[in-house]
């Protein structure tokens, strides 16, 4: 009997390499042999396989059956390989006359009546067969992730025989080319809702212009988490792009897909409990973690000291390269990281450090331990340190009405966004020490108080070029091409750790 030959494709960190399914069918015993380094969720695919192929109404060749997974070397897993290797099985023993299998890739888990289960990762394998120009196959419920793949032709299925029907051509499937062409209908929480706080929601759009991270620090009760949740809805819009990373991360993640869900920046908010497994990924197969998670979006750590140090350590590299790489003895994965990172933390132990109320009893000591559970490093690497003081009783008197809604203030931010990409091609938080010279350089007099305020405070060269990036957002917004006086006496004054621990 011939050999058929099968395409489909394994799941390897961001990549979905291509994997061809070998089926040969030999004189001998009956056996089925499975080859070419799989794992044991795919090892056991051959029970699964046999099962689905009688229960479907085939039957499964009595001779020596060999199922190789090439390329040999590289790693199998997940249960996406069932459907591969019952159409190769019926292929080769002749009980299926196709030829619709040369460009055309199939995924899918077989339950063992032969119904087709969605599988993980579906998304970045229909973004690299459609660049390879192949057909896909998968089941109806990995069928939203992948039709976001524009120009993937696409055909989903519900059962083994319905993929039989189609190859033998009694029933053929529908194909359909991918895109989406509408926007997602969630709706956004709006930062008019935050009642006074003008000065911290001026570092909000400051840090959304310019895609800065940011530390807000007040007492409890004052806004800080009502902020970071409404920073989602002033940056702007998603490109394709932006979104389909986004969404490939879900998809390896395991979380599925809504249309609801397209084109949203992600807003990830992780528990203080979380492990530094949880935060970066990891695991003996890596999967991403909450910072690739918010790829794309908005990672909000509130309590910030409460976090394991150990734990925020982990973000600091991320935070300079928008990468992260989990490595095993065996295997290594690089995910995407590009994240906003937002933070939030009270002022001390107790929370009313500074407080009008006079609550706070806290030492001297006491406030200094509480600090120095976030490393200066980490500290360093975060643009802007804000107060959220208690807002007063006339504030939250006023209407909403007085207050600029979302809509307004992500015109301004967009706008300013825009003057980054035409200029620069990036934001601005992603500038580099070069680009920072030849892009946000101020004028004499603003450089003068800039150098005066690294003597006081004794700023690091990371914070001194932080402060310029944080400038240059400033005068974005204000559409003005010069970084004058004003823009870093601004930038200077939302780092308020850097003056309150010298």
């Amino acid at each position: 009997m011939a050999i058929a030959t099968i395409l489909s494709r394994a799941q390897h960190g961001m990549e979905a390499p291509e994997v061809r399914v070998e089926v040969d069918i030999a004189n001998g015993l009956p056996a089925l042999a499975l080859v070419g380094l799989p794992e044991t969720v795919v090892k056991e695919s051959k029970d699964r396989v046999r099962a689905a192929i009688a229960n479907s109404n085939f039957e499964l060749p009595s001779g020596r059956i060999t199922v190789n997974l090439a390329p040999a070397d590289l790693p199998k897993e997940g249960g996406r390989f069932d459907l591969p290797i019952a159409v190769g099985i019926l292929v080769a023993s002749g009980q299926l006359q196709t030829k619709e299998v040369t460009n055309c890739e199939f995924y899918g888990e077989l339950s063992l009546s032969g119904e087709l289960r969605p599988v993980v990762g579906a998304l970045p394998a229909a973004l690299r067969a459609s660049y390879a120009g192949n057909a896909v196959v998968l089941p109806r419920g990995n069928a939203v992730e992948a039709s976001l793949v524009r120009s993937c032709s696409i055909a989903t299925a519900t059962h083994l025989l319905e993929v039989c029907g189609h190859l033998s051509g009694a029933r053929p499937l529908e194909f359909i080319c991918g895109g989406i062409t509408r926007a997602a209908s969630r709706t956004l929480a709006d930062i008019g809702d935050v009642r006074g706080q003008a000065h911290a929601k001026r570092a909000l759009e400051i840090a959304a212009a310019g895609e800065h991270s940011l530390l807000l620090i007040g007492p409890p009760g004052t806004g800080k988490s009502m902020l970071a949740q409404r920073l989602p809805g002033i940056l702007p819009p998603m490109t394709e792009v932006e979104a389909l990373e986004a969404a490939a991360v879900r998809s390896i993640a395991g979380r599925g897909f809504s249309l609801d869900e397209w084109g949203v920046r992600p807003f990830r908010n992780p528990h203080h409990t979380a492990s530094g497994v949880a935060l970066v990924g990891g695991g003996s197969h890596p999967r991403p973690g909450e910072i690739s998670l918010a790829h794309n979006g908005v990672l909000f750590l509130d309590e910030l000291p409460e976090f394991d140090r150990r734990v925020l350590e982990v973000l600091r590299e991320p935070l300079e390269t928008g990468t992260i790489t989990v490595s095993r003895a065996a295997r290594q994965a690089e995910f995407p990281a590009r994240f906003q990172l937002v933070t939030a933390m009270n002022p001390c132990s107790c929370g009313y450090l500074g407080d009008a109320t006079g609550k706070c009893r806290c030492t001297v000591e006491q406030v200094r331990r509480y600090r120095a559970k976030i490393s200066g490093p980490l500290l360093d690497r975060l643009d802007l340190h804000v107060e959220v003081p208690r807002v007063a009783p006339e504030d939250l008197r006023a209407g909403q009405s007085s207050n600029e809604c979302s809509a307004i203030v992500a015109l301004r931010v967009s706008a300013a966004r825009e003057l980054q990409l035409t200029r620069q091609g990036k934001a601005n938080a992603r500038l580099n020490n070069v680009e920072v010279d030849r892009y946000c350089a101020p004028d004499p007099q603003g450089r003068v108080i800039l150098e005066r305020a690294m003597q006081r405070f004794a700023l690091s060269a990371r914070a001194y070029h932080r402060i310029l990036k944080v400038s240059r957002s400033i005068a974005d917004l204000e559409s003005e091409t010069k970084i004058c006086v004003k823009h870093i006496s601004e930038a200077i004054g939302l780092r308020r750790l850097d003056r309150a621990t010298k």
